[in-house]
């Protein structure tokens, strides 16, 4: 039977990130030198060993945690609009956190409050984080945790730091292949709802939108992007925008499931039949989009496998005590285009014709 855990710190007493902010090195670098590996330097050392005796710090199952035991807690802060995204990444990551035998703790960060989220969630002695989307394109909540020396898997970022690990897909390649597809099933008028400007796929998805349209020589004109926000709110908006021009788009791509399914209601509202009237279109593939009529066709993200693979990740690079400095820090997963029953060719309607 396993021995219980013997009582864990109080908060008031130095931990080994504490030891490595003090020393400016990562908390890996802290455990080679209290496990007397040969690969640190000795300046590094000398710090290292300062820090210690100047905090007066004790080493605990924390060290051993780095040194490949598996009292390790993975921390995972989130931050995202869409309940059907965070479900299916929370799925992922309790499934591989059960796995790898390590602790899963799971903190919210609220709008502004990104300083004191990561300090709230490293006061629970952390080994590393887990940021999903939009956290993990959150330049403050990266630099807070690279000053820390906490190890970090950004997901679905295209703009991950170098000592961060990331998992992510191609976002501009899985755009551009939605929007070449309705291209060849005869749309010419085809309008996109774009993602929150602060996260880097939003952009790579315009993008590979964008790219598509030009080489169907189509026209990517303003009046057929509206903006979004991933949520299914901003989705209603949009559409109503989008639906409202006079000359609207025969199909709407959404650059997510939940804008996507808030364009198929307001289709509804509308009167439009979907795809007869309207072909709608998502991505991430979520639960959403197989629970609404019709179902969506849409880009399948691998959300819970790239969640699982992300825990793995940061798992793997702390026992090992590599880091960012693993052969594979950056992990491009696959994705796939899914047809289901949003779309379908443009309707053809006869050409009115002119009194006589």
């Amino acid at each position: 039977m396993k021995e219980p855990r013997g009582p864990r710190r109080q908060r008031n007493v130095p931990t080994i990130s504490d030891v490595a902010a003090h020393a400016g090195v990562s908390p890996m670098t802290v455990s080679r030198v209290i496990n007397a590996e040969n690969n640190v330097r000795d300046e590094t050392r000398r710090r290292v060993e300062e820090a210690i005796a100047a905090l007066n710090y004790a080493p605990n199952a924390a060290a051993r945690t780095l040194a490949g035991g598996d009292d390790i807690r993975i921390g995972l802060l989130h931050s995202n609009p869409s309940f059907a995204y965070l479900s299916e990444f929370l799925v992922g990551s309790l499934d591989q956190a059960s796995r790898s035998n390590v602790h899963l703790v799971v903190e919210k960060c609220e709008d502004g409050g990104e300083t004191a989220a990561v300090d709230h969630l490293l006061r629970g002695r952390i080994d590393g984080v887990v940021l999903p989307p939009p956290l993990s394109d959150s330049l403050p909540i990266l630099k807070a945790l690279e000053e820390r020396g906490i190890p970090v898997v950004a997901v679905a970022t295209g703009r991950a730091p170098e000592w961060a690990l990331s998992v992510s897909i191609d976002d501009r390649q899985a755009a551009y292949d939605m929007t070449r597809h309705l291209a060849q099933l005869g749309h010419i008028r085809i309008g996109f709802i774009t993602g929150n400007p602060n996260q880097t796929a939003s952009a790579e998805r315009l993008e590979g939108y964008r790219a598509a349209l030009a080489e169907a020589g189509l026209s990517a004109g303003a009046d057929l992007v509206a903006d979004g926000m991933f949520t299914y709110r901003s989705g209603l908006d949009a559409a109503e925008q989008l639906l409202e021009r006079d000359d609207p788009p025969t199909a709407i791509f959404a650059a997510n499931d939940d804008m996507a399914a808030a364009t198929v209601a307001i289709a509804h509202r509308k009167g439009l039949d979907v795809p007869g009237d309207l072909t709608v279109c998502g991505f991430d593939d979520t639960a959403l989009a197989t629970t609404i009529w019709p179902e969506l066709t849409t880009i399948r993200q691998p959300v819970i496998e790239m969640s699982r693979q992300a825990v793995e990740l940061l798992v793997r690079a702390i026992r090992s005590g590599k880091g960012a400095a693993m052969d594979r820090p950056h992990v491009l997963a696959d994705y796939e285009l899914i047809r289901r029953q949003s779309d379908a060719a443009p309707r053809r309607r006869p050409t009115a014709r002119k009194p006589r």
